[in-house]
């Protein structure tokens, strides 16, 4: 890891990006830092972690932390603690991104919105631009959201094809603090290579079986050794039942086999070198059930 050489003027800061679920916000950051460091699935909430991106240029190193999706439909003890780590981080932030889907603004957008403090500058991040052919409403809609808030900015984009992103990162650069770089230039996360390997395989798990799953299915990193450019990476994926189980595994192997495939290509892109890749599926035990147990075996 090396320090940026910093320039008198030189920028960083924490930047969180926020907003309802499904919105787009992991493949934003994804984009944004041309690393894919955060999954992104169909399947609303599959962001579970705070997850940290960083992004150096000449002038400015930019620390986006993607955040799950703020959930207001169920109070079970999940929602309460993915929406804690909105909260958590929305106070220790130096700018907001609030990203909303052009054409739509609702009352789970309006939640989020409320969440944000008032003495943090906050951008507002109209995505998928481009699903919106009659381009003349994008004007009304985004003045109708900007009378919601005083925003530093509004800024279109499209995260998926990466439109109007230089803009936004010149827009965020303007409001962040006069700081020393906190990361080394090379750096893209502050998250391990075995938690993000995790996070692979539980984004191919949602992307190819979809709302089949319920969200208590973890993946869980058994061991991970590398040697010289070789990872080798042993995989569980602990679900509640044997019908979970079958359907995870597929028709001959089939689905396990794509779930394992298209992760270690993944990881292989990520990581910079080769990877050897074992994937099982395993019903949970009883021990394995409670957060502390699975602590103990792996999970970060």
């Amino acid at each position: 890891m090396t320090s940026p050489a910093a320039s008198a003027d030189f920028r960083c800061g924490y930047i969180a990006i926020v907003g309802r679920p499904n919105v787009g916000k992991s493949t934003l950051m994804n984009k944004l830092i041309g690393a894919k460091v955060s999954i992104t699935s169909r399947k609303a909430q599959t962001t579970r972690h705070r997850i940290t991106g960083i992004q150096t240029i000449e002038n400015a190193q930019f620390v986006y932390v993607d955040t799950p999706g703020f959930q207001t439909r169920h109070a079970n003890a999940l929602n309460k603690t993915l929406n804690k780590t909105v909260t958590n981080t929305l106070t220790a932030a130096d700018v907001v991104l609030f990203v909303v889907e052009a054409g739509t603004f609702g009352p789970a957008d309006q939640q989020v919105l409320a969440l944000i403090p008032k003495n943090v500058p906050c951008i507002l991040v109209i995505n998928k631009a481009d699903h919106v052919k009659d381009k003349a409403v994008l004007m009304p809609f985004a003045q109708q959201v900007a009378a919601q808030r005083d925003f530093v900015a509004v800024v279109p984009v499209s995260a998926k094809l990466g439109f109007q992103l230089e803009g936004l990162q010149e827009e965020v650069r303007k409001i962040l603090p006069e700081n020393q770089p906190i990361f080394g230039e090379d750096d893209i996360t502050d998250r391990s290579e075995k938690f993000l390997a995790a996070e692979i395989v539980r984004e191919k798990v949602f992307r190819l079986v979809g709302d089949e799953l319920p969200y208590t299915s973890t993946v869980l990193i058994e061991k991970f050794e590398q040697e010289g450019k070789l990872r080798r990476i042993f995989v569980a994926i602990l679900v509640e039942r044997d019908t979970h189980k079958a359907m995870l595994i597929g028709q001959k192997g089939a689905r396990l086999k794509e779930i394992s495939t298209q992760s270690r290509l993944d990881m292989e892109k990520l990581f910079g070198g080769p990877v050897y890749l074992e994937v099982w599926v395993k019903v949970k035990s009883g021990w394995a059930d409670n957060e502390a147990g699975l602590r103990a075996y792996g999970y970060e």
